[in-house]
């Protein structure tokens, strides 16, 4: 066959051929499932005496190296952030969004809390802001989990800001549960205002500690419970705050 014709029945079966199609990539593996996305929100307020705030710290630092927590943790694989508020508009991200499903990543979690900035001034208490603030990063955690809580921790009531009991329904409406662990030192009737005021949505309930001494304990108590998702038990003397 001449050289020329050769090339045309080449080029006609080249235009001819269906297109190969290119490979597909590979799939990426998918993450496992997180169970909790977990917002902790600490008090920096003027109701906090001084050195309380570091004091927080260390018992989140704490809670974060306990085996059972640890245990629960890598369970149902955690996104937890950690945040700081006081008055309306101070609110501030200490520690960002981390996923946690092994001693290795809580340990590097808690380590995270120790160096956590420590800088910024007493306010009021605006417990409302805090909600609000709070249920917002949920959007930027990258996880959606079946189950998303705000934790707060105060041993003060609301003086500024949105009611903090329209900002818990707004969170409710949203799926968004909130507890709270509440230092008694200044208040002995805060944990009744925390049920009637501040906590809502499914599963939630009011901690409390006497004291700085009880803090640590307590913490580590009420994550335990967050994070399995178990029943509060009620205690002697308290009731806890029904599901709103």
């Amino acid at each position: 066959m001449p050289c020329r014709a050769f090339l045309a029945v080449v080029l006609l079966f080249l235009l001819g051929a269906p297109a190969m199609a290119e490979p597909k990539p590979k799939a990426k593996p998918e993450a496992s499932p997180v169970g909790l996305e977990l917002v902790m929100a600490l008090d920096g307020s003027a109701s906090i005496s001084e050195g309380a705030l570091e004091f927080q710290l260390r018992g989140h630092a704490a809670a974060f190296r306990d085996p059972a927590v640890i245990a629960a943790a890598s369970a149902s694989r955690i996104a937890v952030t950690l945040v700081a508020y006081s008055g309306p508009g101070a609110f501030r991200v200490l520690v960002p969004w981390t996923t946690i499903s092994d001693a290795e990543q809580a340990e590097a979690f808690a380590k995270r809390i120790q160096d956590a900035p420590r800088d910024g001034r007493a306010d009021s208490t605006a417990l409302g802001s805090a909600i609000d603030a709070s249920a917002k990063l949920f959007a930027k955690s990258g996880v959606n989990a079946p189950r998303k809580v705000i934790d707060l921790v105060s041993n003060g009531f609301s003086n500024s800001g949105p009611p903090p009991a329209e900002a818990r329904d707004r969170a409710a409406a949203h799926g968004i549960t909130v507890n709270a662990l509440v230092i008694l030192d200044e208040y002995d009737w805060l944990e009744e205002y925390f049920q009637e005021n501040v906590v809502g949505g499914p599963g939630a309930f009011v901690r409390t500690a006497e004291s700085r001494d009880s803090f640590a304990e307590a913490l580590r108590q009420k994550l335990i419970l967050e994070i399995a998702l178990m029943e509060p038990f009620p205690r002697a003397g308290h009731q806890w705050a029904e599901n709103r």
